[in-house]
């Protein structure tokens, strides 16, 4: 009955795991916007120009979003009432330039 059980578990680990994979892909935006990378690196590298404190805040912004629960962004996202993810106490400490980095990628690829 043990090992019936350690079966019937082992196949229900192995329905998760294929039911949770991701449908990521390297190229999504190649056809909706083919120059996305190049525009994003672009502005990446105009933000690091203008102070090098940029690549290590956007890593550490990266970290505190992906590393906590999931990549979800919600740390990019601000409240009027201080109530959002940016506003706890362990992200006070997250530089602006990280911040900066992402919202004006974002704003030249909408351009």
């Amino acid at each position: 009955m043990e090992a019936l059980n350690r079966w019937l578990m082992l196949l229900m680990v192995f329905m998760v795991l294929q039911r949770g994979e991701g449908q990521l892909s390297e190229n999504f935006y190649r056809s909706t916007c083919p120059n996305l990378e190049f525009i994003v690196r672009q502005q990446v590298f105009t933000m690091f120009s203008q102070t090098f404190v940029t690549i290590p805040a956007t890593l550490r912004l990266f970290f505190h979003d992906c590393f906590v629960e999931e990549c979800d962004a919600s740390v990019m996202i601000l409240s009027r009432n201080g109530n959002a993810e940016k506003d706890a106490e362990d992200n006070l400490s997250l530089a602006g330039d990280g911040f900066d980095t992402i919202i004006k990628a974002k704003q030249a690829v909408e351009m």
